[in-house]
């Protein structure tokens, strides 16, 4: 497996070896030892699969508190994948970081907890795999608006499929301090 940082610390974009032949292919999406020894020592207590459709945006979602760091990848189709460091005070607050995910590239890509999460899809469809740090917590819940300028996600695509959520998502600038993670050296 090769682990490469991204420009957020801690944001890692992971590539497994794959083996393929007339058959098909075979990856080894996970493994504790190897991912413990490129600093992602977490376990993993929820499994989510999401499908949508060509031009839907999912984000940018994160809980607070009850934080979840996201091992994310595709299984089917394309999305470009984006995590926002939304950690008062630190230094890459507001700043983000963006992965294309395919079903052929095999990626996934790590998001700690602390950071706001979203993707959208750039195929015909997507299957959409999330292995989650912490269970889902409807009261922790929170969100930022895909489209805020001062973060300035470079998204492939202009006029997205949105949920109700989304589109009413404040921007970063609007959310309570005490509604955003605290950032730990």
């Amino acid at each position: 497996m090769k682990f490469t940082e991204t420009s957020l610390p801690g944001c890692v974009v992971i590539e497994p070896q794959v083996f393929g032949d007339s058959r098909g292919f075979f990856y080894e999406s996970y493994n504790e030892a190897k991912y413990r020894e490129a600093g992602i020592d977490r376990s993993f207590v929820q499994s989510n699969v999401s499908r949508s459709a060509r031009g839907v945006l999912r984000g940018l979602h994160y809980q607070w508190p009850n934080p979840q760091g996201k091992l994310v990848s595709v299984l089917e189709g394309e999305v470009y994948d984006v995590a926002v460091d939304i950690r008062r005070d630190s230094p890459t607050f507001g700043k983000w970081a963006g992965v294309m995910l395919t079903a052929e590239n095999h990626r996934h890509f790590w998001i700690p907890e602390g950071f706001a999460h979203g993707f959208c899809v750039v195929s015909e469809h997507a299957t959409f795999s999330y292995q989650c740090t912490d269970l889902y917590n409807a009261q922790a819940d929170g969100g930022v608006r895909w489209d805020d300028p001062a973060i300035g996600v470079d998204w492939p695509i202009s006029e997205p499929l949105l949920s109700d959520k989304d589109r009413k998502a404040p921007l970063l600038a609007d959310i309570a301090e005490d509604r955003l993670p605290e950032f730990r050296p």
